[in-house]
């Protein structure tokens, strides 16, 4: 068994997100979305799901939010196991499988008549993919010690985007040129690749396994260790009353993450249905936010160490806010409308990432110096970045239900972004923080 520390084990252990993350892109964020949202257009936007009529887009932005809802409520749970139980890779293995092989069900999505296969399961993936994170990030401990952390969760960072980015251009093709495939059938190409990624992130998953190891230490504690998640995150909850700063923080970042996360969700179902953008538009613009990405991150993190991290938070906001703004105003009669979405996706390609780096660094910093348990006030973290998506995907659905557009939705995103940035500019300065 290869020893905690070990090159070819902390490797070993990143390489998950190469096999993840192609979920995270193409089935989140880029291929599916678009595919749905082309699938289920009726004359009248309506679509019939469990007896009942929704608009196409609300109904869609409701299984995220019910997704998220689901993950949010397990995650304490699984924590619990995670931290407790002796056979992490089992579970870890499960959520995988079940993911995946969610993700190529979705291959027999073929139009309104089989929508209930989309919603279901897209559901069933999403928890999949979140349900195997939570003993995937628990391993992290055991694989590497501390000096090694940062350095090992960033080289995933690089597998998950390289793997997840090559892995897109290779179904970008297919899109765009089903012929040199033998595609004849338009939805043949996007529903081949849900396959793809389900075969992806299951094979490439075994490196992982392989390698791990099976960690049985069976310290199962005496008290009910299912819902100790819980009981730690009451802790914390109770806690934060004497922490008003951290609790400040907190608070802006739910409200700005309800905007950031339910943008990158719902990006190009807006920029199918309200610009009028092609599929290979959309998906190339995807890959320029991520290229773009990385550029940001490196860059804002740098500005952090000269300006302090609250400030810098403040100017991501701000173009957040700007951007979104940006978007409510886009008309699809513009001639140069492709142009301008480019140019506003460029610039939230360039605080994707460092807002999300940004959030995790700076809470970091704020967490009780007395604290042993770090973990948990992380794991808490985590749950607040999940509630706020049920919340920003909720609201997105519930404002289109209601208008019958996605722009109104649009702007309340950006009131979420002008709100956190008022409560971030009440927070007292600490010596970590500025």
């Amino acid at each position: 068994m290869l020893q905690k520390g070990d090159k070819k084990l902390t490797h070993g252990w990143a390489f998950y997100d190469w096999a993840n993350s192609v979920y995270s892109l193409v089935i989140s964020t880029a291929v599916f979305p678009i595919y749905y949202q082309t699938v289920t257009q009726t004359d009248s936007g309506f679509v019939n799901f469990m007896g009942m009529q929704f608009n196409n887009t609300s109904l869609y932005a409701y299984a995220l939010s019910f997704s998220f809802l689901i993950v949010a409520f397990i995650s304490p749970v699984l924590s619990g196991i995670a931290d407790y139980v002796g056979n992490k890779k089992s579970y870890m293995k499960f959520f995988c499988y079940f993911g995946s092989l969610s993700v190529m069900s979705l291959y027999f999505f073929e139009g309104i008549d089989t929508l209930w296969i989309g919603i279901v399961f897209s559901i069933f993936a999403s928890i999949g993919f979140w349900g195997s994170l939570v003993f995937y990030n628990a391993y992290l401990p055991e694989v590497a010690y501390n000096d090694q952390q940062d350095h090992v969760s960033a080289l995933g960072f690089i597998y998950g985007y390289i793997g997840s980015v090559l892995l897109l251009i290779f179904n970008l093709t297919m899109v765009m040129k089903p012929e040199w495939y033998g595609i004849t059938d338009t939805n043949l190409a996007p529903r081949i690749s849900f396959l793809t990624v389900g075969l992806w992130w299951m094979i490439f998953a075994q490196v992982t396994f392989k390698l791990l190891p099976e960690n049985n230490h069976h310290k199962v504690p005496k008290n009910n260790y299912i819902f100790r998640g819980f009981q730690e995150l009451k802790k914390v909850l109770g806690e934060l009353k004497d922490q008003p700063i951290l609790l400040n923080f907190l608070t802006s970042f739910f409200l700005y993450s309800v905007g950031v996360q339910s943008i990158i969700l719902l990006a190009t179902i807006y920029g199918k249905s309200e610009i009028g953008l092609s599929t290979s538009s959309l998906i190339l613009t995807i890959i320029v936010i991520q290229l773009v990405g990385i550029a940001g991150a490196y860059l804002f993190s740098n500005l952090s160490k000269l300006i302090g991290n609250i400030t810098t938070l403040k100017i991501t906001i701000v173009i957040w806010a700007l951007a979104s703004l940006s978007a409510y105003y886009l008309d699809k009669n513009d001639p140069n409308v492709q142009l301008k979405f480019y140019v506003i996706s460029g610039f939230i390609g360039l605080v994707l990432g460092a807002i999300q780096t940004l959030s995790r660094s700076t809470y970091s910093k704020l967490l009780p110096e007395e604290t042993k348990d770090p973990t948990t006030y992380f794991s808490f973290f985590a749950v607040t970045e999940k509630l706020a998506i049920v919340w920003g995907t909720f609201i997105f659905g519930l404002a289109v239900a209601i208008t019958d557009s996605m722009r109104l939705s649009i702007l309340l995103l950006c009131l979420f972004f002008v709100a956190s940035f008022v409560v971030l500019s009440f927070m007292k300065k600490t010596k970590y923080v500025r």
